[in-house]
């Protein structure tokens, strides 16, 4: 299988985020997958314009002639998609918000129903399988509640969400060992979506796993 990761960290490769997306992919590939990280800020695209033409007039295909057509590309080869980002304000970035709105070309213009809930048809079957990354500087799994409502959308086979992230690079020797049986259990959850198909519960129950109590974390941000 073919996993990918869209990065939506301004920090890029220098963000907390990638240090879980690397760990994950780390254990996807051990596991025999072919994985890629993107850094969609060092993409050039444009936002989505609202203009449906994609819908309307050529479907499947943007009027905006950027990199997100190389984007698109890629997403569509993949098995297991990935979406990361850091959380600042409630929400995923602008990067990755500006990402997924330019998805648009792969839905169709026919309302399908479920219950009482309404969404665009695909316009090819979905066949991948999406996973959701993202870390917070903050303490607390609050600041991810907009982005879980969020992400529900694409009925995510894993999510991933790390609190007290600026953790994640400290190399006090009392933090590391911590921070890297963390980081031990998110390979696991790389290598088992790979391998199995799906994450064991246990696995997926130790990706919470505290790295600092609250009071110590707050302290050790000079907060």
């Amino acid at each position: 299988m073919k996993f990918i990761v869209f990065n939506g960290s301004p920090a890029g490769q220098n963000s907390n985020t990638h240090v879980i997306s690397k760990a994950f992919l780390n254990g996807a590939e051990q596991a025999g997958a072919e994985v890629k990280n993107v850094f969609l800020a060092e993409k050039q695209f444009d936002f989505c314009r609202g203009c449906f033409t994609c819908w309307f007039q050529t479907p499947g295909k943007c009027v905006l002639s950027d990199d997100m057509t190389e984007l698109l590309q890629e997403y569509n080869r993949a098995d297991i998609v990935c979406f990361a980002t850091p959380v600042y304000t409630w929400n995923m970035t602008a990067a990755l918000k500006a990402f997924v709105d330019r998805l648009a070309p792969l839905k169709s213009p026919l309302i399908v129903q479920q219950t009482d809930n309404f969404d665009l048809a695909d316009a090819k079957p979905k066949t991948q399988k999406f996973v959701v990354i993202s870390n917070c500087g903050f303490p607390g799994n609050n600041n991810f509640e907009t982005l879980k409502a969020v992400m529900s959308s694409c009925n995510p086979c894993l999510e991933i969400y790390r609190n007290c992230g600026k953790l994640l690079k400290s190399k006090e020797q009392a933090v590391r060992p911590v921070v890297e049986e963390y980081l031990k259990q998110v390979e696991r959850a790389g290598f088992e979506l790979q391998k199995y198909g799906e994450v064991t519960a246990d696995t997926k129950n130790k990706l919470n796993m505290e790295l600092m109590p609250i009071r110590e974390y707050i302290k050790y941000l000079g907060m």
